[in-house]
C-alpha cells in the first residue's frame, strides 16, 4: 500500500510499505478514507524529536472497516469510524479512569500510546490506505453511514477533543473570558471550544494573517503579536484586569513576541500575565522532556525558564497534558451531527495522499494559506 514515510528532517514520501493484516482478534483494518497532517506530526518532520527514518506518520485517522478479527463484537465490516489519536486498551488502571491518553498496556514502560508517533509504541500511522486498529472495539468511533460531515468527523481524531480539552484543563465557564495563545488549528478548536462553553469574549494570539482572520470569522478577537505585546492588548480590552482563564496551544516551539527567535517558555510566561490573579491555565500546546533543536542546552533538556514565582503569586491553577480524546469525542460527534458545532472552518486543503511532500513543506512554512490539510488516499 502506499504510506507518508518519514525520511530525515524536512523530508517525506509516499512509498509502498507492506499493508497491515489482523494480528490479534480484537483488531480490525481500516480503509483509510481521511487522515489529516497535524501541527504535532511538524515536530518529527523538523527533525526536533528522536524519530527514526521509516516512521510512517498520522496519528488523525477516518475510514471505513476492511476486515474484523474473530474478537471484535462491536463493529463489522463497512462501518465507518474515525479513531482517537491515542491508542488504548480499555481496560487498564488509566484507562478505567478514564485517561486513554496514559494507557499503561500499549506502550510498555511509558504511559501512552499513539499512531505513527515517535515513542508512542509500535503503531504504524495512517497516512496511507489501511490502518491497523487495535482494541478496535474501544477504539473505534462509529460514525453514519455515507460521506457527511467528513471534514468534521476527521477532526474527532485529535484537534477537536484537543482544544476542548483545552478549555476543559482551565476549567472555562459560561460568561469567563479567554485568552488562547496560538491559532493554529488546536487553538481555533480551543477558542471554538470556548465560545461553545459560552465564554463572553475570546482573544487568538498569532501572528499569521489566515489564522487571525479564522479567529474572527468564528467570533474571537484576533490579536497579532507581530503588532505589540499580547499581553498589553489583551489587558487593554479587559479594562487592565486580565482574562479568567487561558490555553497554551503552542508548545515548546514558541516563538519571542519581539523577534523572529524561539523562546520555549514565551506562551507559558505570557499566559501568567495575561491571566488574572486565582484564573487558569490549560496547556495543551506539546512540550518534550527532550528537543535535539533547542535554543539553548536547557531548552534541549526539555526545561524552560517559567515564573513560577508570578504564576504562585497570583495563585493561578495550571492542567497540563495530551488529550485523553475518548473523553469527549463520542459527544463532539453528536453536536456535530446536530448541526451545533461545525469544526472544518479550520481545514484549508483536501489533496490526494501522493500530494503529502508538498503539504508537508507548505504547512511547516505557513504559506498559500496552509491551517489544516486533510488527505484523502482514495482521491
Amino acid at each position: 500500500m502506499k504510506a507518508v514515510v518519514y525520511k530525515g528532517p524536512f523530508e517525506v514520501n509516499v512509498e509502498d510499505v507492506a499493508k497491515p493484516a489482523i494480528q490479534h482478534p480484537n483488531d480490525v483494518i481500516v480503509r483509510v478514507t481521511s487522515t489529516a497532517i497535524c501541527g504535532s506530526d511538524l515536530h518529527m518532520y523538523e527533525g526536533r524529536t528522536a524519530a527514526e527514518p521509516g516512521i510512517v506518520f498520522g496519528h488523525e485517522n477516518l475510514g471505513i472497516i476492511e476486515e474484523t478479527g474473530q474478537g471484535v463484537t462491536s463493529l463489522k465490516k463497512g462501518d465507518r469510524v474515525v479513531m482517537p489519536f491515542n491508542v488504548a486498551c480499555g481496560f487498564c488502571k488509566n484507562c478505567a479512569a478514564g485517561y486513554t491518553g496514559y494507557c499503561l498496556t500499549v506502550n510498555p514502560g511509558f504511559a501512552g500510546g499513539a499512531y505513527g508517533y515517535v515513542a508512542m509504541g509500535p503503531w504504524p500511522g495512517g497516512q496511507a490506505e489501511y490502518l491497523r486498529v487495535p482494541y478496535a472495539d474501544f477504539n473505534c468511533l462509529k460514525l453514519p453511514e455515507g460521506t457527511a460531515h467528513e471534514t468534521d468527523f476527521i477532526l474527532l481524531a485529535d484537534i477537536f477533543p484537543t482544544g476542548y480539552h483545552g478549555c476543559e484543563l482551565a476549567g472555562v465557564s459560561p460568561g469567563d473570558s479567554v485568552a488562547v495563545y496560538g491559532g493554529g488549528p488546536v487553538g481555533l478548536m480551543a477558542a471554538y471550544s470556548a465560545l461553545l462553553r459560552g465564554a463572553k469574549k475570546v482573544f487568538v494570539v498569532d501572528r499569521v494573517p489566515e489564522r487571525l482572520a479564522k479567529a474572527r470569522e468564528i467570533g474571537a478577537i484576533p490579536i497579532n503579536f507581530a503588532e505589540g505585546d499580547p499581553v498589553a492588548q489583551i489587558k487593554d480590552q479587559t479594562g487592565g484586569e486580565g482574562t479568567d482563564k487561558g490555553v497554551d496551544a503552542v508548545g515548546y516551539q514558541a516563538k519571542a513576541h519581539a523577534e523572529d527567535r524561539e523562546e520555549p517558555a514565551t506562551v507559558l510566561n505570557s499566559l501568567v500575565e495575561t491571566v488574572r490573579p486565582t484564573g487558569a491555565l490549560g496547556v495543551p500546546g506539546l512540550y518534550v522532556p527532550s528537543d535535539p533543536g533547542g535554543p539553548d542546552e536547557y531548552a534541549r533538556k526539555g526545561m524552560l525558564a517559567v515564573s513560577i514565582g508570578r504564576l504562585f503569586e497570583k495563585g493561578l491553577r495550571v492542567g497540563t497534558g495530551q488529550c485523553n480524546v475518548k473523553r469527549y469525542n463520542r459527544q463532539l460527534r453528536d453536536m456535530i451531527i446536530e448541526g451545533r458545532a461545525t469544526p472544518s472552518f479550520v481545514v484549508s486543503h483536501e489533496l490526494p495522499l501522493d500530494q503529502a511532500a508538498s503539504a508537508y513543506d507548505k504547512f511547516d512554512k505557513r504559506i498559500e494559506g496552509y491551517t489544516k490539510v486533510v488527505l484523502h488516499p482514495q482521491m
